[in-house]
């Protein structure tokens, strides 16, 4: 044993006491506008289907399509990797598990939609029987993990219709039984804070007028305009949004029509890859991380519709699309299609089993301290767990394959992904 080092110290305990006090006020800052992924599943997509649309089948109607779908144009792994460029030895556990979500659940996320996407005749009765036709869903256990509607937006021109329609939906949602879990509403067309402030306000009435809990009902923002995200003053309007939603926004989702149009950007350019798109995600990234909200990409409209190769083609964009989301944190887009269902899954699925030995190895090495090629910090312990337990929660993963290359449960996996705020060097054994 080495002599021990004297230590010695200069500054009275007092310098240390002041300064812990004068940072006070931020800490509790941090710990209120920071509080960290609120470590539930995220959804792998949303799916929009329009409010005079929606019937008591369509969930299990997407999935029937999907699959006659993949009958038609890709029935076997073999035909799937030569069109999705898949690797051998991944397509027949990605085709198999996609056929098995389709089966088993082909919508994770649905939003009945009352904007854009609806051409009814009786709005207040759509939106009654949206209402029930969801609550006789989640009693029968055949609803989607997340749903909810999309109304709308806040602005003169449709404000009380879109207040209206969130009115007559929740209130229907409660005469059929309350409000259930997976309960998401999207906010469209957000240009100013006001308007969020606004919509708080709408839902601190309805949960005061039924005795709920405040902030019982949190909601998705749209970005959908240029001003969403620079204002006039040039600061980014996105972030005093989250604050204005008063911890009520769960998610930011990218608008690619609309705020491509917004741009001026021509039509047979708008898309989720363009530059534009690019920096408004980016920008709506940076003011989400570590808020709690999630940023949801948008969506391609190429219709995988029409003869095999026009299918390929379509299967093709979307799957890249798809990949390069998530290849930049974006783990959650739409799909508007039957049709994308396949590919939103393939893609998925795909990314997450291509690394999940890698992800393992790596994680299992920094449990046990082992020395490898790559050194670790608690933070990238805490990316390589979320990755794996995003994996777990689409079905891509299984807890058995999981548990068996990290030696770790859910439950440690989820200390690793969610440790306390300067908790970083938390150890899950």
């Amino acid at each position: 044993m080495g002599q021990q080092e004297k230590v010695s110290t200069s500054l009275a305990g007092a310098v240390g006491e002041g300064i812990s006090a004068s940072l006070a006020p931020v800490d509790a800052e941090l710990a209120r506008r920071y509080p960290g992924d609120p470590g539930t599943r995220q959804p792998v997509h949303t799916v929009y289907v329009p409010g005079d649309a929606f019937g008591a089948g369509t969930i299990r109607s997407w999935g029937d399509q999907a699959l006659a779908s993949l009958d038609e144009h890709a029935p076997d792994a073999a035909a799937l990797a030569r069109v999705l460029g898949l690797p051998g030895d991944l397509a027949e556990a990605v085709y198999t598990r996609v056929r098995a979500k389709l089966e088993r659940e082909p919508v994770e996320d649905l939003r009945v939609d009352f904007e854009d996407g609806y051409h009814g005749r009786d709005e207040d009765a759509d939106a009654a029987r949206a209402a029930r036709l969801l609550s006789e869903a989640h009693a029968r256990g055949t609803a989607a993990p997340y749903t909810g509607i999309r109304m709308k937006c806040m602005e003169a021109a449709v404000r009380d219709r879109g207040i209206r329609t969130t009115d007559v939906f929740l209130t229907g949602l409660m005469e059929h039984g309350g409000l259930p879990g997976g309960l998401v509403l999207t906010l469209p067309k957000v240009t100013y804070p006001e308007q969020v402030t606004a919509f708080v306000r709408l839902l601190e009435a309805f949960e005061k007028t039924h005795g709920l809990d405040t902030g019982r009902i949190g909601f998705e923002i749209q970005i959908e305009t240029s001003q969403a995200i620079l204002a006039a003053d040039g600061t980014a309007t996105v972030a005093r949004m989250i604050d204005a939603a008063e911890g009520r926004a769960t998610g930011l989702h990218y608008g690619t029509f609309d705020y491509s149009a917004c741009l001026g950007v021509s039509a047979a350019h708008q898309a989720s890859d363009h530059p534009a798109a690019d920096h408004a995600k980016a920008v709506m990234q940076v003011a989400a991380a570590g808020t709690g909200v999630r940023v949801s990409d948008g969506s391609t409209n190429v219709l995988p519709v029409g003869g095999t190769e026009q299918v390929h083609q379509a299967w093709r964009l979307h799957y890249g699309l798809t990949r390069r989301a998530l290849a930049r944190a974006y783990y959650q887009g739409w799909d508007m299609h039957p049709g994308h269902l396949p590919t939103r899954y393939a893609a998925v699925f795909a990314f997450y089993r291509e690394g999940l030995q890698a992800a393992a190895a790596r994680l299992a090495a920094y449990v046990a301290r082992t020395e490898g090629d790559i050194m670790d910090e608690p933070a990238t312990a805490k990316a390589l767990s979320g990755y794996l337990l995003r994996g777990l929660d689409c079905g891509a993963l299984d807890d058995d394959e999981v548990t068996r290359l990290t030696g770790l449960t859910r439950a440690e996996l989820d200390g690793f992904a969610r440790p306390r705020r300067g908790d970083l060097t938390a150890t899950a054994r």
